[in-house]
């Protein structure tokens, strides 16, 4: 592991809603390894989602920079910015966002199909074998359970060998037992494949899969956790939660 897969450089991010400013990032620094899994955490409105948008190139921040993998992405063009998510880097979200009328192989190609690339059968094959569905191939997403589906979604996801990997609630809704499997298939790829993920979650128990959980309240990081387990995860941000406004 050397350098950064992702950094955030004094990056701050407003809205405007109704004729005033909303600040959601507020000079944020903060740097992801590479080979690493990082947890971001925070009460709700504090700013997770738009430093996730922000970090993979999916919003522009109001000022600051973002440099994945050395290449600065706030001078770049819608262009060349969407060829660059689509090439380096992987994304998970809580709804699986699978089209129902294909099987899982021809949903886990679909991002090369968008590319104009072939995709090679035998690289479709090995990315459902790497999150265990190799026998569900031809299967549509009806014919699989929500946890199936998820691990559907993230053999799309990592189709194209994205530098990192975001996700955005990735076991949000699953239940305990099938959100467990999906985030030891997640730590398994960092630990085994030297993957980089950073996934914004509300809940401890996933957060301690990570190796590290950076905390967020109003836009700003509050200090974070290294090899914490669920419960002081989990009494750190009800802390945070009961603080007043």
């Amino acid at each position: 592991m050397n350098g950064d897969a992702v950094r955030l450089r004094c990056v701050t991010r407003q809205y405007s809603s109704g004729g005033t400013s909303v600040t959601a990032l507020d000079q944020v620094s903060v740097g992801f390894s590479k080979g690493t899994f990082t947890a971001v955490m925070g009460p709700s409105g504090s700013g997770k989602s738009t430093l996730l948008q922000c970090a993979a190139g999916l919003d522009r921040p109001t000022s600051g920079s973002v440099t994945i993998g050395g290449t600065e992405l706030t001078g770049l063009s819608e262009t060349k910015l969407t060829l660059l998510r689509r090439e380096r880097i992987g994304f998970v979200f809580q709804a699986f966002n699978l089209l129902p009328s294909l099987t899982a192989e021809q949903n886990v190609a679909l991002p090369l199909r968008l590319a104009g690339r072939r995709p090679r059968k035998a690289r479709v094959r090995e990315v459902l074998e790497q999150v265990g569905l190799g026998e569900r191939a031809r299967h549509r997403p009806s014919h699989m359970s929500g946890g199936q589906q998820q691990r559907v979604a993230l053999a799309r996801a990592l189709i194209t060998r994205p530098e990192v990997l975001f996700g955005d609630e990735p076991t949000g809704a699953l239940d305990s037992r099938t959100g467990r499997e999906v985030l030891v298939l997640l730590r398994g790829m960092v630990d085994r494949e030297g993957q980089t993920i950073i996934i914004v979650t509300h809940d401890p128990v996933a957060a301690s899969y990570a190796d590290r959980v950076v905390v967020l309240v109003d836009g700003r990081v509050n200090g974070e956790l290294v090899g914490a387990g669920a419960e002081d995860i989990a009494a750190r941000v009800t802390k945070l939660e009961a603080l007043p406004c």
